[in-house]
């Protein structure tokens, strides 16, 4: 094997000893992604950090042999960062770095450089097995969906971790809105959003905002602008789906048509399983009068109607709770109800790598969660999941 190539492999073995793995696979796609975000040099350095924020300092105590100096250092990583496979934040009054996962990472961060090749190889990656039973051994997930504000009735006790209006109000400064990385491939790729047709509706809250306005690609917005944004997301019928922590680090607003995490959900027999979110939606069964509404708005086929004029059915291995259903309903018949156990998040974005780190499979584990795949997907009738 090539030296530099071996710097690629060594990268690529680092990357998935971390929380969110990156494991290998027969096409080698994976090492062909991490050429187009790293040079040789900074997939070396890359290879000393991991998912937890480390100061300059402790990084060059690691790397000494490699550069002469912390400023040549700093270059290197903020080099990387511009290109999506590092992340920086200040803590106190010093710029800490960590290894940025391709998922949720270095693949939303391409948004400014995203290509047909990128594409290409990314395609290749994410669609293979072992790429997918790693993405979906992460427990717990590393985002979460929350109702949308119309949906929610407020004789139940909501918690403003699932209330998008109060994590706004407490978020930290600043705010980003960014273009959707998943709509833009996919008018890449020659499709188009059923959904929605503007572009600017992903936000990023705090330290991520100030990764996306020092990487060009998000344009800052106050946090009226951003809670008047996040408005029109839902009324258009997007999903809200965030970081899977208790303060918010970024609101991305979904669909099922150009989502990837939306589209995992559709292929896979027993979603909710793999997936965090404190409500699900019911029927009135006396109410609904069958009119399909409700199953064209579901952005993850989680809502039925089986013949006209019978009422909706709601999959509740496939809800996940977003309210898209609740607000459009002529009749009224559709409402959230909370789940019989709230699932609280981590309070950090490290805890919650912490947390994902400490559950993380070995080659058992990721057997077990394979047969349990084709388990579900025999006893719900959806062997068609299995190719």
């Amino acid at each position: 094997m090539k030296k530099i190539e071996q710097v690629y492999f060594k990268l690529q073995r680092h990357l998935d000893k971390q929380p969110v793995g990156f494991p290998a696979t027969q096409s080698r796609a994976e090492l062909k992604i991490l050429k187009h975000i790293f040079t040789p040099e900074e997939a070396q350095i890359a290879t000393y950090l991991s998912y937890k924020f480390d100061p300059l300092e402790t990084i060059f105590d690691r790397v000494r042999h490699i550069v002469g100096s912390s400023e040549e250092l700093k270059e290197l990583l903020d080099g990387s960062q511009k290109k999506g496979g590092v992340e920086s934040k200040i803590k106190g009054d010093k710029r800490h770095y960590c290894l940025a996962p391709l998922v949720v990472g270095m693949y939303e961060m391409q948004l400014k450089r995203l290509t047909p090749e990128f594409i290409k190889d990314y395609n290749e990656y994410i669609n293979d097995k072992k790429f997918g039973i790693d993405f979906l051994s992460a427990e717990p997930p590393q985002t979460r969906t929350i109702p949308i504000s119309q949906s929610i009735h407020h004789q139940y006790h909501i918690s403003t971790f699932d209330e998008v209006a109060a994590l706004l109000e407490q978020a930290e400064v600043p705010f980003a809105i960014l273009e959707c990385i998943c709509r833009k491939k996919k008018a890449m790729e020659g499709g188009s959003c059923k959904v929605t047709d503007r572009k600017e509706t992903c936000l990023a809250i705090g330290h991520i905002a100030q990764h996306a306005l020092m990487g060009d690609f998000g344009r800052e917005i106050t946090r009226d602008e951003a809670m008047s944004i996040l408005e029109i997301n839902q009324k258009q019928g997007l999903v809200l789906q965030l970081s899977n922590t208790e303060k918010a680090e970024f609101i991305c607003s979904c669909c099922g048509c150009c989502c990837g995490l939306l589209g995992v959900h559709k292929h896979i027999p027993k979603p909710v399983d793999f997936w965090v979110s404190n409500f699900h939606a019911v029927v009135d069964k006396s109410a609904c009068d069958g009119c399909g509404v409700c199953e064209k708005r579901c952005q993850i086929s989680a809502v039925h109607v089986c013949e006209k004029e019978q009422p909706a059915v709601v999959n509740l291995d496939r809800c996940i709770g977003c309210g898209l259903c609740v607000p459009t309903c002529p009749r009224n018949a559709m409402t959230l109800l909370k789940n019989p156990t709230e699932v609280r998040p981590p309070e950090t974005r490290e805890e919650l790598y912490d947390i994902i780190m400490s559950n993380k499979k070995g080659r058992l584990g990721k057997l077990k969660l394979t047969g349990k795949l084709v388990v579900d997907a025999i006893k719900t009738g959806q062997t068609n999941l299995l190719k």
